[in-house]
């Protein structure tokens, strides 16, 4: 590159600079009263809560919902980034904005309190703001039966079994917690033998493995807990539930896996002591209350009951292996995915 055109590239990245300080900085001086919150969740899960919050504090929040990117945004805004707050839909979003150096320490003892020890990070950096299990769904053609995860590599349920992408981070979670608990190799041959029992190409979402079963396409499936509650509620899709039996996995042994929704103070939030704020009062039991009833999840806090629905469905024991363990795996869960050819 020549001097002239370094010179100009300088100059826009400056440019660039100046006009993102002139725009957030009246943010940060204009909003001693508000806070900001990136979001992966939905706007009917979290705007209740966030509505209850300004009601108890008149802090108000800003939120930003989107479906992907927001790591790739953080960094691009760099330390003129207005975001306070950052909610994620699964463990891997979190460790992504951790690895990538855009979240930053929260030493409340609220949280720590609050949440058990293996749905938050050891360095205080990350947190869990709700648990889903990862369920088998399976047709009730079958009856009641009792299944592991172990069990979708079994020969007898060949051509029977629909999921979605191998791929998708509540499968590569999964993934990584057998290799957690069997060991790399145990798990490559549970992968493959587990492709070869799939009834079609993984596809769609949790919601469409349920359907699958309803159409006679599958016999059992996997889909997190909080889906088969909204499609109870959902009269287009109860149909499909009246189909299947949520099972438990692995109840005779280490337990249900487990992932969470989860939440983390933005590496330049320019409103640390509002944020820290809203933090605590998401962890509150009035607002995992709230949370519980309105998405279908299973409270954060263990003295705080899941809604009526959720709790219908039967007790059940965890998988203890912290979020830390499985967050490790995740890397060699999604090579030996690639390994099996699992979505081809």
């Amino acid at each position: 590159m020549s001097l002239q055109a370094t010179k100009i590239v300088s100059n826009i990245h400056i440019v660039n600079a100046l006009l993102l300080s002139l725009i957030f900085s009246f943010n940060v001086n204009a909003n001693s009263d508000e806070v900001n919150v990136y979001s992966y969740r939905q706007p009917f899960l979290v705007k209740p809560l966030f509505d209850q919050f300004t009601d108890d504090t008149g802090i108000k929040v800003n939120v930003v919902f989107s479906k992907k990117g927001m790591s790739e945004r953080l960094a691009r805004e760099g330390k003129y980034s207005p975001a306070d707050i950052l909610l994620t839909t699964d463990i891997s979003r979190l460790i992504e904005l951790k690895d990538r150096d855009l979240i930053q320490v929260n030493n409340s003892e609220v949280l720590s309190q609050a949440i058990p020890s293996q749905y938050r990070s050891s360095d205080h950096t990350w947190f869990a703001l709700t648990t889903r299990v990862r369920n088998i769904y399976s047709s009730k053609r079958l009856g009641d039966i009792a299944i592991n995860y172990e069990d979708l590599a079994d020969p007898k349920y060949k051509g029977r079994i629909c999921t979605r992408s191998g791929k998708h981070a509540y499968n590569v979670a999964l993934v990584a917690s057998m290799i957690a608990e069997h060991g790399e190799a145990y798990t490559q041959q549970w992968l493959e033998k587990f492709k070869a029992n799939l009834a079609r190409k993984p596809q769609g979402g949790d919601r469409n493995q349920v359907q699958a079963i309803h159409q006679n396409l599958c016999d059992i499936a996997l889909g997190n807990s909080y889906y088969f509650g909204q499609m109870l509620k959902d009269e287009n899709q109860k149909a499909w539930t009246d189909a299947v039996n949520i099972n438990f996995p692995n109840q005779s042994d280490r337990g249900a896996h487990v992932n969470v929704s989860g939440m983390a103070l933005a590496k330049h939030s320019p409103n640390v002591n509002n944020a820290k704020a809203l933090m605590a009062f998401l962890v509150s039991k009035p607002a995992q209350q709230l949370y519980a009833e309105i998405n279908m999840e299973y409270p954060v806090r263990s003295d705080v009951a899941p809604s009526k629905l959720v709790a219908s469905w039967g007790s059940f024991k965890a998988d203890k292996l912290p979020l830390e363990t499985i967050a490790k795996n995740r890397a060699l869960a999604l090579k030996l995915i690639d390994k099996a050819l699992f979505d081809l």
